[in-house]
This record gives C-alpha cells, structure tokens and sequence, in this order.
C-alpha cells in the first residue's frame, strides 16, 4: 500500500475513534469559585465571560470548561495542573489549537499558524492576559507599544528617534500597520517585506490608510513607490532625517537609483541617470524635490515637476 495512502487511513481512524468528554465530566464554574475566588472576581467583566454567556448549553461551550476542559478529574484529585488543560504547562501548538476553537473563524487570524510570532513560539498567552488584563481591550498583558518591546527592543529605539511615527504618544498602535496574528502574502517590494505587515485596503501598504494623498492612481507613476513601496525611500518606524528618509540628505536617496547603471525597468532601460547639468557638488541641485515636488506620483509632468 501506498505510504501516503496508509497515512491517511490512520489518521481518518484517529479521527474517528476520538471522543468528546461526556457530560458527565463536566461540573460547572460555580465549582471553581471556591478555589479560584480571585479570578471568578473579575472574570464576569470580561469579554470570554460574555461570550460564554451567549453560547450554547453545551457543557463544553460554557463558563471555565470551555477553555480548561472538563474539570471533575480536577476536583476529585484536589487540585493538580495535571488534572485539567493549564495554559502554562501546555506546549505552544496544543495552546493555539484550544483558542482557535473559537477564534479560527475571524478573518484577522486565518494566517496565524504560519505567521512569523507563531513559527517563534509565540501564542496567545504569551501577549494575552486572559483573566486580568490591565488593558482595556484585547485583554493585553499591558499597553500594546510596552508589550511589543519587551521582544523588539531595536523598535523601541527607532521610535525615539527625532523623525517617527508617534507610537509613544499614544497617536497610534502598531497594529495600525501590522498585524500580529499574521499577516497575508506580500503585494508589493516583489515579494519581500517586512514581516506580518498588514494591507490597507484592497492589496496595497499600510502607509495609505493615513497618507491616503500619495495612493493614486496618477498618470505618470514614480516606479520606487509603486512597484518597491515606501521604505525603499522611508525608515517606517523612525529616523535620524528628516521626513523618515533613509539618509540625511534627499540626493543621496535619489541617486541611490538614478545612477544610470542596471536594465531594469518597465522599458528595461535602467533608471535614468539625472541630468549633466545637475552638478552635485552645486547645492541648488541637492534638494532634488524642490523642482520634482511629486515625486510619489503626477498627473501633469512624467519628471514629475510642478
């Protein structure tokens, strides 16, 4: 027999030959209240609470046993992480595997099991604080930017660069870019981007849900914004420069690609080389953008000039 063939029979046997826990296992949460009296405190405030509330009556679809199973081994053995599904013993897949009986369903978290937090090892609990969450919303373990540097430190710094996105001012999240339960197939800078960043609307960056000016479509297209995407010319999260660029004077960006060398292209000539009576040693001719004032696209110039 085929092995592939064998496999599959095995594993559609297993299915088969699995079982629910019965009722009978299940005892209900007012049970773990007089153990547990500190979560069942504040546990009524919290969204799972609610949404248990409007469940079914399945016993596996209500109160505590939704999430830790059923728990009359639990009580008749007086307590014991080994009696009942503890988050903090379990490893990560079985963790994702038990939030994802309820949240598989919600479009934001249909790449999570090949997003890059979950290929690290990083699940729900390790951000969520399911019982008490100090955050108002997603019930986070703290405030979104303070969680999110606990494991990117180098962001943190950006972020308190003189040019930046403001974060720390509470202005914006980094959910407003990425998205951390993973993100969908690159769109844009042929394929390579930055991990989990998220789409704005239909396929394209994230920028234009705020910079919604530079979106386009325009006649004469600048092909670094179209085709590459704004970090070929902006440092996202912060910078040194001015404007989140690069590098701190705007011809030397430029001439990062305008420097007549390469055959690429949509005509596949290259990028143009900029013109011979630009010397840049003249500083007229170093703020290229003050004659290319659109730069990120025109309908008026294909140099895209006033």
């Amino acid at each position: 027999m085929d092995l592939r063939l064998l496999f599959f029979a095995v594993l559609f046997a297993n299915l088969m030959t699995a079982q629910e826990p019965s009722p009978s296992q299940y005892i209900g949460s007012n049970v773990c209240k007089a153990c547990h009296p500190n979560v069942w405190l504040s546990f009524y405030k919290n969204p799972h609470y609610k949404s248990i509330a409007r469940g079914t009556s399945a016993p596996a679809d209500t109160g505590c046993e939704s999430c830790h199973g059923p728990g009359k081994a639990h009580v008749e053995a007086r307590g014991g992480k080994g009696t009942i599904f503890a988050f903090s013993e379990k490893p990560q897949g079985e963790i994702l595997d038990n939030c994802l009986r309820c949240h598989a369903s919600e479009i934001s978290r249909s790449n999570i099991r090949r997003s890059a937090h979950t290929l690290e090892d990083v699940v729900c609990s390790s951000c969520h604080s399911i019982h008490r969450s100090p955050t108002p919303r997603s019930l986070l373990k703290s405030d979104q930017a303070s969680l999110c540097y606990t494991c990117h430190p180098a962001v943190r710094a950006q972020f308190s660069m003189p040019s930046k996105h403001r974060v720390n001012e509470g202005f914006m999240n980094c959910t407003d870019c990425h998205n951390p339960h993973g993100a969908p197939a690159p769109t844009w800078n042929m394929g390579v981007r930055p991990r989990m960043v998220d789409r704005g609307t239909a396929t394209e960056e994230p920028c234009m849900k705020c910079h919604s000016d530079k979106r386009g479509p325009f006649v004469f297209e600048h092909p670094a914004v179209r085709v590459e995407g704004c970090e070929t010319c902006h440092v996202p999260h912060g910078s040194m420069n001015a404007r989140l660029l690069k590098r701190p004077v705007v011809f030397t960006v430029c001439l990062e690609c305008h420097n007549g060398a390469g055959e690429f292209g949509r005509q596949g000539d290259g990028i143009t080389l900029q013109s011979a009576s630009h010397n840049m040693t003249d500083p007229r001719f170093r703020n290229c953008t003050s004659c290319h004032v659109r730069i990120h696209g025109s309908n008026a110039d294909p140099r895209f000039l006033r």
